[in-house]
């Protein structure tokens, strides 16, 4: 397995070189103004250079859940972009790049966003590992961050932050292991049991559905997510953990989402017994109406306010929807957009 990624590596730093007068070149016309037309067709140039890039990180990570694209559909815009097919800019392709340590066995995910301009603008990247403590896991960001800014301006540098993350995360793992094992063992605390409401105008791409199921299951929470329009989303369990899947299910551009509300039980020593749902599960009611064919269908709040009285939690559906429970199976769904 190393002599294969050694050959990824030569490789890579071999098509680096082969382009690098490419690079040079646009970068002077970038930062020089010589000409309006290389200005327009910069961008279209850049995307080149990121499909390049994407091909070689799919080389090197060809398992599924190797990487995950935030959206499945961003490369293709790209190469419609490219090929005159779509007038409008992409969306930025970001991704995740999952990882494993053999010894010290941890896993750790590189989070990445490259923005239209990239490789001639840094991208946001960032690492995030359970192996990792506070501490740790900001001095590697930072370094990684600095190793990334001392490449060439216009240097294609996502596989060689890959590159620079397996051979340098060790040492960072095992200061947070010889921290965690000589700090003074914690007396025994009581548990912040959460719970969140969270409203969106509407969840339907499967992706994010895919994303709200994984990273509630991730970090043990239950509750539910209910599909469709307008879409509701509800989390409980630990505090801290409810808080880090309200921080991360926003990023990087959910924009039309918001918590609408949250219950908080201080000091409990058992987080089960006051749990509203088992599990965490998708809902799909009925669409209201009839819509044909269209996507941009609405759910039947008065199936989700059944649901709701099954679990003890009809309260809730004014504080979502301003409106009465008993009024909802009677609503059009479209005023409450």
């Amino acid at each position: 397995m190393r002599q294969y990624y050694q050959f990824l590596k030569n490789t890579f730093n071999h098509y680096v070189s082969c382009m690098g007068s490419v690079l040079i070149c646009e970068y002077v016309s970038k930062y020089w103004g010589i000409s309006g037309a290389t200005m327009a067709s910069s961008i279209t140039e850049n995307l080149e250079l990121q499909l390049s890039e994407m091909e070689l990180l799919f080389s090197m990570f060809p398992n599924k859940g190797e990487i995950d694209l935030e959206d499945a559909s961003a490369l293709l815009y790209v190469q419609r972009y490219l090929e005159g097919v779509r007038e409008a800019l992409p969306p930025q392709v970001s991704f995740s790049v999952n990882l494993t340590v053999e010894e010290p066995k941890a896993d750790v995910c590189l989070h990445v966003s490259l923005p239209h301009e990239y490789p001639f603008a840094k991208p946001e990247i960032f690492v995030r590992s359970q192996a990792l403590d506070r501490q740790q896991q900001k001095q590697l960001n930072d370094d990684l961050v600095s190793h990334i800014s001392s490449l060439y301006n216009g240097e294609l540098c996502i596989s060689i932050a890959v590159q620079w993350l397996q051979d340098s995360i060790v040492p960072y793992i095992e200061k947070s292991k010889v921290t965690s094992e000589n700090a003074p063992k914690p007396k025994e605390t009581k548990i912040t049991f959460h719970r969140m409401w969270i409203y969106s105008h509407h969840i339907y791409r499967q992706e994010l559905r895919k994303k709200i199921l994984d990273y509630a299951k991730r970090l043990h929470l239950t509750g539910f997510s209910l599909t469709g329009k307008p879409g509701v989303i509800c989390v409980e369990g630990k505090k801290e953990n409810c808080e880090e899947f309200w921080r991360d299910i926003r990023y990087p551009n959910w924009k039309h989402i918001s918590c609408k509300h949250t219950e908080t039980i201080e000091a409990v020593e058992n987080v089960v017994e006051h749990r509203l749902f088992e599990a965490f599960e998708e809902l799909t009611f009925e669409a209201h109406g009839d819509y044909g064919l269209r996507n941009d269908y609405h759910m039947d709040l008065g199936q989700f306010v059944e649901f709701l009285k099954e679990h003890n939690c009809e309260h809730v559906f004014q504080i979502l929807f301003g409106l009465d429970a008993k009024s909802a199976k009677n609503v059009d769904l479209s005023l409450t957009s």
